[in-house]
């Protein structure tokens, strides 16, 4: 196996290698459990909606002719054709001069092409409305298949399935969709020194904080995890902790071991494993540079950073895009994410030919845009991470970002 430690790439290379990886198959899920998926496949309208054009008001179907002109001071004055009730259709086109009382939901009669609200008239009796205000064509109606039209794709493949998509396929018929599967991802920590954070480590031993990070980032995404626990700098115990996540999991995702030292063994131990390729070994990223992406049995292996900050900073910036990519979002990894605009408060220098993704404080600024404060520290540090809420981007070919910048920073 080519090792080809630490050659770097670019984000944007190490995203599009992602994107090589296929979406898990999709299954049929039950639109009351199907909230937070994504559409395996489109999902095409049986039906017009609304089937018929119904009014959005209380008020007088019309046609919008006969309004016209109409004002307080100079109203127009028209025919009670009758009540529509909001279960009757009715057949009888509308004639000019005339209006319909109707309630919301109603169906409009044949003719009429726009509802006058009821606040806007005045029954004078005798059959006689009076009509205080123009309606303009289709005002206070939804229209026959304004909603979908029979035969044509109501949602596109990759669609996230939020509450206004399910009340939409709820207002379809629609009672299940093909979704994109849930992932699997199965989580190992390495390390002689690393123990479980329930103990009480020993001098040189630290406690597994990682994994316990990892799982809660896997679950922002919807995915489910396999607790691989902690392998020892053992070539086996590794070789063999990746196997398992292979054979049970989406994806397999290793803290520690990554980097290029005596006891980091991940390239090794991918090795072991019939037909893996390394795909990267190192990215023009800080915090993050000693990441390894590999394929095997056609899931992707990581083995990300050993450093509490590296690890999150990776994971949230490629693996939990990737996780929804496999999901079935198709725009995982060019969607917006939530971000706001801040003013930095300091300078920050970079080097050029890397991308540097800062942790920064936001507090209010008493202008229209709160300070980014940058939390700077050792990438070991867990604090940075706690006393951060998102993370700034200075760009590979800048050399830093001056004191007063407008900068975005995407929330942690």
């Amino acid at each position: 196996m080519d090792k080809g430690f630490l050659e770097l790439i670019s984000p944007d290379a190490f995203r599009g290698i992602l994107t090589g990886f296929a979406h898990l198959p999709g299954e049929d899920v039950p639109l009351a459990e199907a909230a937070g998926r994504f559409l395996a496949r489109p999902v095409t309208a049986g039906e017009d909606l609304p089937a018929l054009s119904r009014s959005g008001m209380d008020g007088y179907a019309v046609r919008p002719e006969d309004t016209f002109g109409a004002t307080e001071t100079n109203p127009a004055y028209l025919d009670l054709a009758g009540t529509l009730d909001i279960a009757a259709v009715s057949r009888e086109p509308l004639e000019n001069g005339r209006c319909v009382r109707l309630v919301t939901g109603s169906s409009l009669p044949p003719g009429a092409g726009a509802v006058v609200m009821v606040e806007h008239t005045q029954d004078l009796g005798a059959g006689t409305i009076e009509i205080r205000r123009p309606a303009a064509p289709g005002e206070n109606v939804m229209l026959a298949g304004e909603d979908a039209r029979a035969g044509e794709t109501a949602l596109p493949a990759g669609t996230l399935l939020r509450p206004a998509e399910i009340a939409f396929l709820a207002a379809l018929g629609v009672e299940s969709v093909h979704a994109g599967r849930r992932p699997r991802a199965a989580v190992l920590s390495t390390g002689d020194e690393i123990v479980p954070h329930a103990a009480r480590p020993l001098p040189g031993q630290i406690r597994d904080a990682n994994r316990p990070a990892l799982f809660a980032l896997c679950a922002q995404t919807g995915a489910s995890t396999l607790d691989l626990g902690i392998a020892r700098d053992d070539l086996g115990a590794i070789a063999e902790g990746m196997a398992r996540g292979l054979e049970e999991a989406d994806a397999v995702f290793l803290s520690g071991g990554s980097s290029v030292g005596v006891r980091d063994l991940t390239v090794e131990a991918l090795a072991r494993i019939p037909g893996a390729e390394v795909l990267a070994h190192g990215l023009a990223l800080s915090p993050g540079k000693p990441t390894i992406l590999a394929r095997a049995r056609g899931k992707a292996v990581w083995g990300l950073p050993g450093q509490i900050t590296s690890a999150q900073v990776v994971m949230f910036l490629f693996g939990c895009p990737f996780l929804e990519r496999l999901a079935g979002d198709v725009h995982a990894f060019t969607r917006a994410r939530p971000a706001v605009q801040a003013r930095l408060t300091r300078n920050l220098a970079s080097r050029q030919g890397r991308e540097d993704w800062v942790r920064v404080r936001l507090a209010p600024s008493g202008g229209p845009l709160p300070d980014a404060f940058p939390v700077l520290g050792k990438s070991g540090l867990v604090k940075t991470l706690v006393q951060a809420q998102g993370l700034l981007r200075i760009p590979a070919g800048l050399e830093g970002l001056e004191a007063g910048s407008s900068v975005e920073v995407m929330l942690l």
